[in-house]
């Protein structure tokens, strides 16, 4: 009888200690200032940890507003529902070759590209013929600056918008392993003055406006991009966002001083997804002017 009275006792000051806890859990929630910073602070190095894909399902609100307790345990049981790793994720996993081989595909098959920021990811597509396919992501394993485009030389964003890689900007004999400029400033970032040079995806793991790869990676992407344009294409587009540009990404940079711009280039991501194939670009009226795919 003594040992069960003490392990109702014990049982009784367990869940006093937790509802205490929750009242000052609910009296002085945490602070999402960090997040908030960390999320726009510029990245210069990032050595490819685990990753976590997608977002936290947080309300559309500032993040230092105060939450309620129910807000907060409603976003934690989403996360556990819904948030996945790289391990997950078949285009990581996979080999190169593995990915040609279920797809029936060799390299020298037109390629297309798309990079997106937040997410840290460059997705490569190859043609099958009819339409263009997945064929392979890759983590970029350092950039820099901010979400939103390129202005002026020296303020190390990465360029956003849409690009085309041609032969001649391929340099097997770059400082940084392997690289192809990106061909910014195109018509569109002339056309508002902006500055730069030498943007580029290349290799070592290091960038000041550039998409940095490990040398591996950049072995295989230049590869991909090199074959097909010594097959023929004629220059491989490189479409560059700052994150998956869903409806729901768009409603929450809704307040975003780029989003006009997002709201642009979103016409492209969408005609990709709904396609599979690379839309014709043209700029008018400093505007990117999406037309039917032309290949």
């Amino acid at each position: 009888m003594m040992a069960r009275a003490w392990l109702i006792l014990a049982d009784i000051l367990a869940h006093f200690l937790l509802f205490v806890s929750l009242i000052l859990f609910y009296l002085n929630p945490p602070s999402y200032t960090h997040l908030k910073k960390a999320l726009r602070t510029p990245k210069t190095y990032c050595p490819e940890p685990r990753v976590v894909l997608g977002k936290l399902p947080f309300p559309k609100l500032d993040l230092n507003a105060t939450m309620t307790l129910e807000e907060l345990t409603r976003i934690g049981q989403q996360c556990r529902s819904e948030e996945y790793t790289i391990e997950k994720n078949i285009f990581l996993e996979s080999t190169l070759e593995q990915r040609l081989d279920a797809l029936s595909v060799k390299i020298g098959a037109p390629v297309f590209i798309r990079i997106f920021k937040e997410e840290a990811i460059l997705e490569i597509w190859i043609d099958t013929g009819s339409h263009y396919e997945h064929l392979k992501d890759y983590i970029i394993c350092a950039s820099s600056g901010y979400l939103g485009p390129k202005e002026k030389e020296g303020d190390r964003q990465a360029p956003e918008g849409f690009y085309k890689v041609h032969k001649y900007q391929l340099n097997p004999h770059s400082k940084f392993h392997l690289s192809f400029n990106l061909g910014y400033p195109n018509a569109y970032d002339r056309a508002y003055g902006r500055t730069g040079s030498f943007l580029m995806v290349h290799g070592n793991c290091v960038s000041v406006g550039c998409y940095a790869m490990t040398n591996a990676k950049i072995e295989e992407i230049y590869a991909l991009v090199e074959s097909a344009l010594n097959e023929g294409q004629p220059f491989v587009q490189v479409h560059a966002f700052p994150f998956k540009m869903t409806a729901e990404n768009m409603a929450l940079h809704e307040d975003n001083q780029w989003y006009d711009f997002w709201t642009n280039i979103q016409e492209g991501y969408d005609y990709f997804e709904s396609e599979k194939l690379p839309p014709d670009i043209s700029v008018k009226n400093k505007r990117y002017i999406i037309d039917e795919a032309n290949e």
